[in-house]
C-alpha cells in the first residue's frame, strides 16, 4: 500500500526538494560559466571553470581523444585518425539536444596542441560549416595546482537551423561537454590524491 503524506507534509517535502534542486543548480552555475551569442549565422560560445589539479593531469584529460566518448556527455564516438607532431586528427560523433530538437554532430576535427596553455580545434569535414575554437589553460596566481580552464569557439551547423534554436542548442551542448570535461578532471584528480590509477 503506497504511503500517503498529509497535504502540509507534501507541500513541505516539495518545497525542500525545490530548494535542494536550486542549490544544486547554483553550485553548477558557480562551477561552470557559459555564455553564447549570435555571430552572423554562427554562434560564439565561451565557457569557463576553475579546476584544482596538476597541469599534467588536466592536459592529459583534454587530449585523451580516444576516451572522450566515455566522459563527455552527448558524445558517442571519438577516435584518433592521425597524429603529426602536435596536431591530431580526430573523428567525433555525438548529439546536441534542446527541448524537442535533436541535432547529430558528425565531424572530423583537427586539434593543434600548443603546450602548456592552448589547444586549438577546427573542423576539417562533417556537418558543421564552422568550428573554430579551443581550450585555454591559465594558472591561478599564487596557487600551485589551480587553473582557469576556458573554451572559446565559433560554431555553425551546415544545415539550416533557425538561430532562435541554434544559439541555445549550441550553448547547451558546449555547457554539457565542458562540464563533462571538468568533472572528469576532478574525478581523475580524486583518484590521484587517493593513490589509485585513473
Amino acid at each position: 500500500m503506497p504511503l500517503v503524506l498529509p497535504w502540509r507534509l507534501q507541500c513541505k517535502f516539495a518545497l525542500l526538494l525545490l530548494l535542494s534542486c536550486a542549490a544544486l543548480l547554483a553550485d553548477a552555475a558557480e562551477a561552470v560559466l557559459v555564455q553564447a551569442s549570435r555571430q552572423g549565422d554562427a554562434v560564439q560560445v565561451q565557457a569557463q571553470a576553475t579546476v584544482k589539479a596538476p597541469h599534467a593531469l588536466i592536459w592529459k584529460t583534454l587530449t585523451d581523444y580516444d576516451r572522450m566518448a566515455e566522459f563527455v556527455p552527448g558524445m558517442r564516438k571519438s577516435r584518433v585518425l592521425a597524429r603529426h607532431g602536435g596536431t591530431t586528427t580526430v573523428e567525433q560523433v555525438g548529439t546536441a539536444h534542446l527541448w524537442f530538437f535533436s541535432f547529430t554532430i558528425d565531424v572530423v576535427v583537427e586539434a593543434t596542441e600548443q603546450p602548456p596553455h592552448l589547444i586549438g580545434v577546427r573542423v576539417l569535414r562533417g556537418n558543421l560549416r564552422q568550428l573554430d575554437g579551443g581550450y585555454q589553460l591559465e594558472k591561478v596566481v599564487g596557487s600551485d595546482d589551480e587553473f582557469v580552464l576556458r573554451w572559446d569557439g565559433v560554431i555553425e551547423p551546415a544545415i539550416a537551423v533557425p538561430l532562435a534554436i541554434t544559439v541555445p542548442l549550441m550553448r547547451a551542448s558546449i555547457e554539457q561537454q565542458f562540464t563533462g570535461m571538468v568533472r572528469e578532471i576532478e574525478r581523475r584528480e580524486a583518484l590521484r590524491v587517493h593513490g589509485k590509477a585513473g
